[in-house]
């Protein structure tokens, strides 16, 4: 087998496999690289291939040491890993074409595996250069007589012919919700809010750069202090987590809208939770979608895979006005034998103000006035945290202010929890939608007001009004600690990674989210009118008939056309007229065969039938053809008698 052959099947396999290395076992994904610089080694150095027995005892290793580390040898995992493991080992023992042809074969089929664990346009583009790859290899096998550079522009041609039909199943075949093969890694491994906060979770997830979700409003767009995207709503406190508890009763949310609603809608990528976000508060819902009593938003599923929704929701309210002695009873726990000098300090203000909105006023004073910073790296505390953070370190993030207050409104007999989210948004001038990301999370705090109902108050705005109104790196006094792009970076990187985020959501929004709603809305615009699975497969298969034929006669047209070369128009009329005589041109037979076969048959003709096939050969496919050539050819063959 040559060289660059088993080179090109060498670089399939790569091409395939390396999407895997992150989550294959390290010990396969060491063992297939070394397997890999092996067979490139014996390639460039002559040596010949190992025995059949040392492939076997390395195949029943690596299959036991699998089992054993899977505890089974099925599944999609195993499955996976046992394929890239057992190609590149077909790899050493490659002797002829079968052995060529069926490595390719599996390396497609790896191929299509890469899409379990990813399926972003990055990793689309991968795998169309590895298709390319696959291609020239196969080209290679078939036509090895041809250079690198004709095969891959051949390889690419057959790709781009595949582009119509690609498209006509794409758009046309029936869609069927969720993937076919489960979903892609990357929904499992997701990262966002949780039901729980504690002092650092929110900070730690402040470092992240992920995507959250996606805004695109139809109506005007709030000002940034009004984007409060609502998440996990936090009721019971142990003196260091907040939770979301348990609430023995479950009462409808009511809430009365002072303003212009706002028309927007979500684009959530998946977190493997129930709850959506949304502004506050909800009033239009999702299908399928509920709201608690807590005004916080629940599909029916948890989001394991991208999900769009369109949401109305009333940023000017009065929520739960009539709220339940139950659930203000419920809003006023608090751990027994903590914090007892915060327990002191709320009582002064209980004391000395005669209202709670006046306490509310006086909490965030306090916070104003008392020398407390905002910082992604605030000092431990102790059991008594809230203590040791209202009166020693006062230096936190925002969970630790949001969680400090409501203790304090709690110990002073106000009503109150705390609410976990996001807070603003990157505006993306290039798609016109808002990028909210993890490093938006945030916490803030509700109390419970006669005559008003529940009213947020942020005491983060108090310490770190830049946290409100731009983001957590303008309120960071020292943003070492935040990520690279979190930095204000250059103003190009920060537009191209704009560009990459609005090529990424198209990607998301028409590919990934091509659902069936989305085709019937498409199907629809295209003018298809009641369209239906046998409407459907009807064009589907009217539109692969055309295709097919265009294609067909594409490739079979010089069948139909007459040739425009003079030298091979009267080449064929000789042809005719010496089957007319009894002796047809055999299709295989070339010009100097036939011209042989009837010298043979007819020695009266073989040197004038010798001379035209040789000057036929020469105009036909000779470097150059000149009129004299082409001259004393016509004249041979008018001089040419049966």
């Amino acid at each position: 087998m040559n060289k660059p052959l088993v080179y090109s099947l060498i670089l399939c396999i790569l091409l395939v496999a390396s999407p895997h290395a992150t989550h294959l076992p390290p010990w396969v994904s060491s063992l297939c690289a070394m397997l890999l610089m092996w067979r490139a080694y014996l390639t460039y150095s002559g040596r010949p291939l190992p025995s059949r027995w040392l492939l076997f005892i390395i195949t029943l290793a690596g299959v036991a040491a699998i089992a054993i580390g899977f505890h089974t040898l099925f599944g999609r995992e195993v499955g996976v890993t046992l394929l890239v493991l057992l190609a590149t080992l077909k790899l050493l023992e490659l002797r002829g074409t079968r052995d060529a042809t069926g490595l390719i074969y599996l390396s497609c089929f790896i191929l299509i595996t890469d899409f379990f664990y990813s399926q972003s346009m990055a990793t689309a583009l991968l795998m169309f250069a590895a298709l390319l790859a696959i291609v020239a290899a196969w080209l290679r096998v078939q036509t090895p007589h041809i250079t690198f550079k004709p095969q891959l522009r051949i390889a690419a041609i057959l790709l781009l012919q595949a582009v119509p039909l690609m498209l006509l199943l794409f758009v046309l075949f029936p869609r069927v919700q969720g993937p076919l093969w489960g979903l892609p890694q990357d929904a499992y491994n997701s990262s966002g809010l949780s039901d729980t906060m504690s002092p650092g979770s929110l900070s730690k997830l402040s470092l992240s750069e992920a995507v959250a979700f996606r805004v695109t409003y139809r109506s005007a767009v709030p000002r940034r202090d009004q984007m409060y995207w609502r998440g996990p709503v936090l009721w019971q406190y142990d003196g260091r987590t907040w939770t979301t508890g348990s609430a023995p009763f479950n009462f409808a949310p009511h809430f009365d809208a002072t303003a212009q609603p706002i028309a927007y809608s979500v684009t959530l990528e998946p977190h493997n939770k129930k709850w959506l976000y949304a502004l506050d508060v909800p009033s239009t819902l999702p299908a399928g979608a509920r709201l608690s009593d807590d005004f916080q938003l629940f599909g029916k599923e948890a989001v394991n895979a991208r999900q769009r929704y369109e949401m109305i929701s009333n940023l000017v309210y009065h929520a739960n006005v009539e709220e339940s002695a139950q659930q203000r009873q419920r809003a006023l726990q608090l751990p027994k034998r903590l914090n007892p000098r915060t327990l002191e300090l709320a009582a002064s203000w209980r004391a000395a103000q005669n209202s709670d909105a006046s306490i509310v006023q006086t909490a965030l004073r306090y916070f104003n006035q008392q020398n407390f910073s905002y910082t992604l790296e605030p000092p431990l505390l102790g059991s008594n945290g809230v203590d040791d953070f209202l009166f020693q370190t006062r230096q936190g993030f925002c969970e630790h202010y949001a969680s400090a207050f409501v203790y304090l409104m709690r110990a002073a007999g106000i009503p109150a929890r705390v609410v976990t989210g996001y807070l603003g948004g990157e505006f993306n001038a290039v798609g016109n939608y808002y990028i909210v990301r993890q490093s938006d999370a945030h916490a803030w705090a509700e109390v419970w007001l006669a005559g008003q109902g529940w009213v947020r108050v942020d005491p983060t705005a108090a310490i770190a009004p830049e946290r409100v109104q731009k983001n957590s790196s303008a309120a960071v006094k020292n943003n070492a600690a935040l990520p690279f792009m979190a930095r204000n970076p250059p103003l190009w990187l920060s537009k191209l990674r704009l560009n990459l985020d609005a090529l990424s959501n198209q990607w998301n929004q028409w590919v990934l989210g091509y659902n069936p709603e989305r085709q019937f809305a498409l199907l629809t615009r295209m003018g298809m009118k009641d369209v239906s699975w046998q409407k459907m497969a009807r064009d589907l298969m009217l539109g692969l008939s055309i295709i097919i034929g265009v294609f067909a006669l594409l490739m079979f047209r010089h069948l139909f056309a007459r040739s425009n070369d003079p030298v091979q128009a009267a080449w064929l009329r000789l042809c005719k007229k010496l089957a007319k005589a009894g002796l047809p041109r055999a299709p295989h037979e070339g010009a100097l065969d036939y011209a042989r076969r009837v010298a043979a048959a007819r020695p009266k003709l073989a040197c004038q039938m010798l001379d035209i096939a040789g000057r036929y050969l020469s105009l036909r496919y000779g470097e150059a053809r000149d009129a004299e050539a082409l001259r004393a050819y016509r004249d041979a063959l008018r001089a040419f008698k049966l």
